[in-house]
């Protein structure tokens, strides 16, 4: 971790994104590891506060920014649309991971956010909820699965996706403006 004064802005990080898509669900299936009680639920209206903290959770170590920048408004009207579900996962019967699908239309559907918690990794279950991600996702019938990965992701998001039939379709680069002390500390305090 990157430790900064208070009120310390950090510069900008340039990132390379790649842009998937997928056009054929899955046809494999993953046993899910063994000794560990799992469940994947659906979470219609997430609360807010809630939403931030699986988001935060998540996304800290890779940068993820960009939901934790808006206003209640903006998050809530993003979150409650109805194209949009949020799903999450429970490991041993903590929250340990979630994704978020979005409706883009009849044809589409976009994986706009796919993690784990730190405690969740290494048990073997990363290709299997993404797997049932993906399920979740053909389910809506499209015709096209979309998802953006990017070089703060993951070092293996990139090659994980293509594992599971992912095709990259264009590539560009971008600039993250990684959170400051006192917006971390901000989030921690109203969570």
């Amino acid at each position: 971790m990157i430790r900064m004064a208070k009120g310390t802005v950090m510069e900008p990080l340039a990132v390379r994104v790649t842009e998937l898509e997928m056009t054929v669900a899955p046809k494999q299936s993953l046993p899910v590891p063994v000794n560990i009680q799992t469940a994947i639920m659906r979470v219609p209206e997430i609360p807010l506060s809630f939403y931030r903290f699986l988001y935060l959770r998540v996304g800290r170590r890779w940068n993820w920014v960009d939901r934790l920048r808006m206003s209640d408004a903006e998050l809530a009207a993003v979150l409650h649309d109805k194209r949009n579900a949020v799903t999450v996962l429970y490991v041993n019967g903590a929250p340990a991971g979630f994704f978020e699908l979005l409706q883009v239309d009849e044809d589409t559907v976009e994986l706009s956010h796919f993690g784990m918690f730190e405690h969740a990794l290494g048990l073997g279950l990363g290709k299997w909820f993404l797997l049932q991600t993906l399920y979740a996702a053909w389910s809506l019938n499209p015709k096209t699965v979309r998802v953006a990965t990017n070089t703060l992701d993951h070092p293996r998001a990139l090659q994980l996706y293509q594992r599971f039939g992912f095709s990259p379709v264009s590539t560009h680069d971008a600039l993250v403006q990684p959170l400051s002390n006192d917006e971390l500390l901000a989030f921690a305090l109203s969570l």
